[in-house]
């Protein structure tokens, strides 16, 4: 069953999110740092790593960085954590993270102060780099403390200009829908202006926090069975696949606004809905929830009427 959901409105809004990220220049108020994330950010030439010219000073300064992680020891860091501790605070030029196949079982934070990271898998092998871990909201921490939804991510992102491709990020949490404290979260991206191009996102409830900041989705897949794309962000998802592992109920997605007035969102343009279950496109999480689909194809999937409101305040909901 296929769907074509288009219209004024829906341009309207991508205008006012600016997040028609051409992949060539994101805006940034500082004048002397890095103002984009290229195609180029996205790649590692260990050729010309290879052939670096010291006399070429020029060149030098406007060269990324490469760390190699490599979990059997042949690379610069055994984790992709001690990787991202090699990058010194408040960089300013691209430090690129080559992640050599494997699954790395690990908890990851880049935090605010190491913005112009990228990680990078292998493209021709886009599911054989994993980072994997299995917190939910319900675990406590070393001091006796429930994590909460927010911290029980495998991959937390602060840093602004931060890129990713051909990544796993998976939390291997199987939620039970009836239980407590199932939330578990793959990836959060709290960081400004970030851009996913082919990355895999996987879990089953919230798995992926698109807490703030403008993002772009491009090319990806995501998967879990509740909520599995929720958050506060302003984000354009195009060509992605959203894999929904429900067994009975389920939501794609949840936003939340505190006001009319915030310019946030979620669009998806060109995706496609499908898996098991029945589920909704979109629920409404507080009083100004605002979620639009576009030239998306859904699965007979999709429980009528497609959303689901909040009582009380479905006049300010905004789903299309």
């Amino acid at each position: 069953m296929e769907f074509l959901l288009f219209g004024v409105v829906l341009v309207t809004i991508l205008c006012r999110f600016e997040v028609g990220f051409s992949l060539q220049q994101v805006t940034s108020t500082t004048s002397n740092k890095i103002s984009f994330i290229g195609w180029d950010d996205f790649k590692v030439d260990f050729q010309k790593m290879g052939n670096d010219n010291n006399n070429d000073d020029d060149n030098k300064g406007r060269r990324s960085r490469v760390i190699v992680v490599d979990k059997n020891g042949n690379g610069d860091s055994l984790t992709v954590q001690g990787a991202i501790d090699l990058v010194p605070n408040y960089n300013s030029q691209r430090v690129k993270i080559f992640i050599l196949p494997g699954i790395y079982r690990e908890k990851v934070l880049i935090p605010n102060t190491k913005p112009y990271i990228s990680l990078i898998g292998n493209q021709s092998q886009t599911s054989e780099t994993v980072i994997s871990w299995n917190d939910k909201a319900s675990d406590r921490d070393n001091n006796g403390f429930q994590l909460g939804t927010y911290s029980s991510a495998s991959v937390s992102i602060e840093s602004d200009y931060f890129c990713a491709t051909a990544i796993t990020f998976e939390n291997t949490v199987i939620a039970d829908p009836a239980g407590y404290g199932m939330q578990a979260v793959a990836l959060r991206i709290s960081g400004d202006k970030a851009v996913f191009y082919k990355v895999r996102i996987l879990g089953t409830q919230d798995t992926l926090l698109d807490d703030t900041g403008t993002h772009y989705f491009y090319k990806s897949y995501i998967q879990g069975s509740v909520d599995f794309v929720f958050g506060t962000a302003r984000s354009l998802y195009k060509d992605c696949v959203l894999q929904s592992t429900a067994n009975y109920a389920g939501a794609v997605a949840a936003h939340h606004r505190n006001s009319p007035r915030e310019n946030t969102g979620f669009s998806f343009v060109n995706c496609m809905v499908r898996g098991t279950g029945n589920i909704y496109l979109g629920r409404a999480w507080g009083d100004y929830s605002r979620i639009i689909y576009a030239f998306c194809y859904f699965d007979k999937i999709i429980t009528s009427p497609g959303w689901k409101e909040q009582e009380q305040i479905e006049k300010v909901e905004f789903h299309g």
